[in-house]
């Protein structure tokens, strides 16, 4: 339930972060799965006593006192409801969602009820099984927990066989059929401190690592010493010098390497930004690179090469044609072959990789939401993997195929964390801002790249009178600039704290600047203001843990409430002025994808008024009573009124912003769309993608911010005269390599694990 596992048996609700779980009372028990048969609707009182107290006379208070015990075990704060809400004079609502762990599809023999609501898990569907609220009428009690005693049995048996089987000399699978995820297991505990070593240390910033076969080598893009452009570098993954093995152009950056299965080449993108992609195939050991296909400058697309070293497989997004799907690029023919599965244009799957062995292709779909997929090498049906729902990046097998590492953004950092596929305990690896992790194929070696990229906030004169001013300094990493209204109160994301947290201040009064408890926000998406300047949308999580949400903040007084908006999954939220009732909020719809949604929230629950599919983030623009937004995976706006009325959708004219710049825009106060990129020449340039009423400002808008440093890409804001623009700008950009030996099993890492 949410970020918790209750252990039904054993009536334990263990919590992340606790040090011991909660043992509640089998009535309490029995009320949380009563809840949980209707997840997501009221359950009365009456309902609720007639399904726990079966043939008797109870109180109230009975019920009210397994309630209070409930939200004592999960966590609860008074007034901050995260898993169970109360409501007035009815009953209550399950408002965490709630996964069934394990369960196999019941026999022939089972209760026909209790087979109903249980949920199935085959080779063909996700691990997620998700209890069905659909049920009008649940089993008994009793029979119920006899059913999951008996199902839990048959799972010890399995497991005891399994364990048997495990201890003969037989190979090991791949990819199974089936991987738990961190959803649906106990995570383990972090590595405290990870046997890693840094081998570069050239100032500067040195990413996108790719190991080769025998981990010998390592491959990554820098920008060397006096170049304007990032070269592709190679050295030993022993601390060395590195040498320069690509030469890029005037204007170009050489970024992405990965390097074939047989070690004898690299292939690589060549980057003018927003006019040409190429993909280059150079060999390893120097000479001249050759042009071997063509890609998307504003949508650069994910690659590696296929498991038998003639061709590369991309994304379903960033090469030049036929977007939907994965494709097949024939080094020898030129020709593109896309991948046979059924792809569907709406799902962006990204990372292909092969599995060791070759019988496979797994990629991810769908993040920022996103979970792992696999079809067979061939082509054919697309089985989902894990039930992660979440930010993942860039990932890679273990030479064995039993495990996997990637990138993950949470909690406002990317981590590095390895899935084991055998067991499906999934663990932190302990590398704080550590990201695009490659691993050698025939050696256990794990190179990544650990990003220290430092932001600062500024703001921008667009007249011209005043300098630019840097706003609260710190060491720390701001983000997310949000400006009230009013013109003075600036909310923003910041670690100056040591993590990342929601902070406030008062322009005019600069020792004003304090921190918002109760609250962590996720720096993807800025806060969003009402329009009075009095409180703040903001998603996030608690600093104790769990499953991100909607919270409403006042900074006058310091209150966060945490909002009970049906969607489990929110990503970003914004007012809809006028009447205060409405709000918009982006959120996922439980396949990955994500939508927007008009709430009425007024309503108890909230009433969902419309949506709009296929939405990755949204502006308001109240004046002209309409709200913009892109869409993932496509460049250019698509604009609706505030009712988000069917007649009302049309795609805006023009290809910006580009989808890698999807959070990079903002509308001015005359109704411009106004974006900020990195452009030959200029590190951060503001640039009017449409006119509003006022094309003589807007004109006066564009204007290279800084010609050197660049914009941070999860946003800007406006102010409401549109004079000053809010911007987070880097004060340094740098990044190493990272090589460590990854153990085999995850007792090698941690001592217990298999326990």
């Amino acid at each position: 339930m949410g970020e918790c596992h209750v252990d039904v048996p054993l009536r334990e609700v263990h919590v992340p972060g606790a040090r011991r779980p909660s043992r509640i009372t089998p009535k309490a028990m029995g009320v949380l799965l009563a809840l949980v048969d209707q997840q997501g609707r009221v359950v009365t009182r009456d309902a609720l006593l007639a399904e726990v107290w079966p043939d008797t006379l109870p109180t109230n208070d009975v019920l009210t006192q397994a309630i209070t015990s409930l939200r004592k075990a999960f966590g609860e704060e008074r007034g901050d409801p995260r898993y169970i809400e109360t409501i007035a004079k009815t009953g209550y609502r399950l408002l965490a969602p709630a996964e069934w762990l394990g369960a196999e599809e019941p026999v022939a023999a089972t209760v026909s009820t209790a087979a109903a609501y249980q949920p199935s898990v085959t080779a063909e569907s996700p691990v997620r099984a998700v209890a069905s609220p659909a049920v009008p009428t649940p089993s008994p009690l009793r029979r119920r927990l006899a059913w999951i005693g008996a199902v839990l049995g048959a799972i010890a048996l399995v497991a005891l066989a399994y364990a048997l089987l495990a201890s003969r000399d037989h190979p090991a699978p791949t990819t199974p059929d089936q991987v738990a995820s961190d959803r649906l297991v106990h995570a383990l505990p972090a590595v405290e401190r990870p046997d890693y070593r840094l081998i570069t240390s050239s100032p500067g910033f040195e990413g996108g690592p790719s190991l080769s076969p025998d981990a010998a080598m390592v491959a990554y893009f820098a920008l060397p010493t006096g170049q304007r452009g990032t070269a592709i570098m190679v050295q030993t993954t022993a601390p060395s010098p590195p040498r320069q093995l690509t030469q890029p152009p005037a204007g170009a950056d050489d970024i992405a390497p990965a390097w074939s299965p047989d070690g004898r080449e690299i292939a690589f993108e060549r980057v003018r930004l927003g006019e040409e992609c190429t993909i280059m195939v150079v060999p390893a050991n120097g000479g001249t690179g050759r042009r071997v296909g063509r890609c998307d400058p504003d949508n650069r697309p994910s690659f590696d090469w296929t498991h038998d070293g003639r061709g590369l497989i991309f994304g379903s997004r960033g090469t030049l044609g036929d977007n939907r799907g994965l494709r097949v690029l024939d080094l020898a023919s030129g020709e593109w072959r896309a991948v046979d599965y059924a792809a569907n244009p709406r799902d962006i799957d990204a990372f292909p990789r092969y599995s060791p062995d070759g019988r496979w292709i797994v990629f991810v779909r769908n993040s920022p939401l996103g979970d792992f997929w696999r079809i067979p090498a061939g082509g054919g049906h697309a089985t989902r993997l894990t039930d992660l729902r979440t930010d993942i990046g860039e990932w890679d097998f273990t030479p064995d195929g039993r495990a996997l590492v990637f990138s993950r953004w949470r909690e406002s950092e990317s981590r590095l964390y390895r899935l084991d596929l055998d067991t499906g305990l999934v663990q932190d690896l302990g590398i704080g801002d550590g990201d695009q992790p490659a691993i050698a194929a025939r050696s256990p070696g794990l190179a990544f790249s650990q990003q220290r990229n430092y932001f600062g906030l500024y703001r921008f004169d667009l007249t011209g009178v005043t300098p630019p001013e840097r706003l609260f300094p710190s060491s720390g990493r701001d983000r997310l600039p949000a400006i009230a209204p009013d013109g003075r109160q600036l909310a923003f994301a910041s670690d100056r704290s040591g993590r990342f947290g929601l902070w406030w201040g008062d322009l005019q009064k600069p020792d004003s600047l304090r921190l918002i408890e109760g609250v962590l926000p996720e720096t993807r998406f800025l806060p969003d203001w009402s329009a009075d300047s009095e409180r703040l949308l903001v998603v996030g999580t608690v600093p104790r843990g769990g499953a991100p949400g909607l919270f409403e903040v006042t900074p006058a007084s310091g209150r966060v409430a945490r909002l009970p908006v049906p969607s489990g999954e929110p990503v970003q939220a914004a007012y809809v002025p006028g009447d205060g009732r409405r709000v918009l909020v982006v959120a996922g719809t439980g396949d990955g994808r994500l939508e927007l949604v008009l709430y009425d929230r007024s309503a108890t629950p909230w009433r969902r008024l419309a949506a709009i599919d296929d939405v990755s983030l949204a502006h308001v623009d109240a004046p002209r009573n309409r709200v913009l937004f892109t869409r993932p995976g496509r460049a250019g706006l698509t604009q609706a009124d505030l009712s988000l009325s069917p007649g009302s959708i049309r795609a805006l004219p023009g290809e910006q912003p580009a989808v890698l710049r999807f959070r990079q825009w903002t509308v001015a106060p005359d109704g411009s769309v106004v974006v900020i990129q990195r452009t030959p020449g200029c590190g951060a340039r503001m640039t009017v993608l449409g006119t509003g009423e006022s094309s003589a400002q807007a004109n006066e808008i564009s204007r290279c911010l800084d010609t050197d440093r660049i914009a941070a890409s999860s946003g800007l804001s406006l102010s409401g005269d549109g004079r000053y623009a809010f911007v987070s700008i880097s004060e340094s950009l740098g990044g190493d390599i990272g090589f460590m030996t990854l153990p085999s099993s995850p007792e090698a890492l941690w001592p217990g694990a298999g326990k």
